[in-house]
């Protein structure tokens, strides 16, 4: 698969306060790559480094094999958080204009426009004054000309922003289908649902440091606790939670009886496997839920920003 963008050990200083310290991150080529991070924890630094609005101070960025060029914008497609429309120009003018910054000729802008209005069924819009659209309506203006000219990177920071969960979701399917034809994307968001359907590694950035970086399932895998969702239908629940509180670590806030039903979870020791736990539970009543707990993209990101 190879490696699309590699970014070697970047620094970046505004005065004396330090924005990014000694970055090294790689990104898959055709992979979706979450970079995440609390608000001001230097991913939006990062993300204007990659697009050559601004300059490290240290360190390297490599695109495709190459060191970063002003050439390689046209091979970038930047959607930032805060959008620009000129609300004055209509939709059609704007979007051939934007179109041709990027490289495309009016006659190739104006067919990939059409067909991009056509996918997403805005066809009628063109004519129509940015002023005049809801915000959603200017932000899908926005993701066209942002995928228009076919770039081999693609960023979208918060792209769902302001959309109803229809629009969502349909944005959501495209930049997939962006990914299936061999884009590579990083894709900033703190909507972690997000982060859970759609990425394939992330990277948590905190106080200007990378403090975690891999394959999404990896990094879930290695912060799971040996926790298991429990349901057990038993006819003594006080002596069997009893029981089992002298030896585990319960969790009581999700302690439940449903008639003859416990739900609760345990966390086990690591000398003790699941098969075990499992015939110590059906000795004491009928096992009726097994699930181990996985922890979310949101439990892993609020874990790792408390512990730095």
């Amino acid at each position: 698969m190879g490696k699309l963008l590699e970014i070697n050990n970047v620094s970046k200083f505004y005065g004396a306060y330090k924005a990014l310290n000694d970055i090294s991150i790689s990104i898959d080529r055709g992979s979706i790559y979450g970079l995440l991070g609390p608000n001001g924890a230097g991913k939006t630094t990062l993300i204007r480094i990659i697009n050559q609005i601004t300059m490290p101070d240290s360190g390297s960025v490599i695109l495709d094999g190459e060191p970063l060029r002003p050439v390689h914008i046209r091979d970038i497609g930047y959607l930032p958080e805060e959008r620009g429309l000129y609300k004055t120009m209509k939709v059609g003018e704007q979007a051939l204009y934007l179109a041709q910054l990027k490289g495309l000729s009016k006659n190739e802008a104006k067919q990939r426009l059409k067909y991009w209005f056509d996918r997403l069924d805005i066809g009628d819009w063109w004519n129509k004054n940015i002023q005049e659209l809801s915000k959603g309506m200017a932000q899908k203006i926005q993701f066209v000309v942002t995928v228009l000219h076919s770039p081999k990177l693609l960023i979208f920071d918060e792209p769902f922003s302001g959309f109803d969960p229809i629009n969502a979701n349909l944005i959501k399917d495209e930049i997939l289908q962006l990914r299936e034809e061999g884009a590579t994307i990083i894709f900033s968001t703190h909507r972690m649902e997000s982060v859970e359907e759609m990425c394939d590694h992330i990277a948590l950035i905190h106080k200007s440091n990378k403090i975690l970086d891999g394959k999404l399932i990896d990094i879930k895998r290695a912060h799971k606790s040996n926790t298991f969702e429990i349901g057990l239908a038993t006819e003594n629940k006080d002596l069997t939670s009893a029981k089992l509180s002298e030896k585990y670590t319960l969790s009581k806030a999700s302690f439940k009886s449903i008639y003859d039903e416990l739900q609760f979870r345990i966390q086990i020791p690591e000398n003790i496997t699941p098969n075990q736990l499992i015939q110590e539970l059906t000795s004491m009543g009928r096992l009726t839920h097994f699930v181990e707990v996985i922890p979310s993209a949101n439990d892993i990101f609020i874990q790792n920003i408390q512990n730095n």
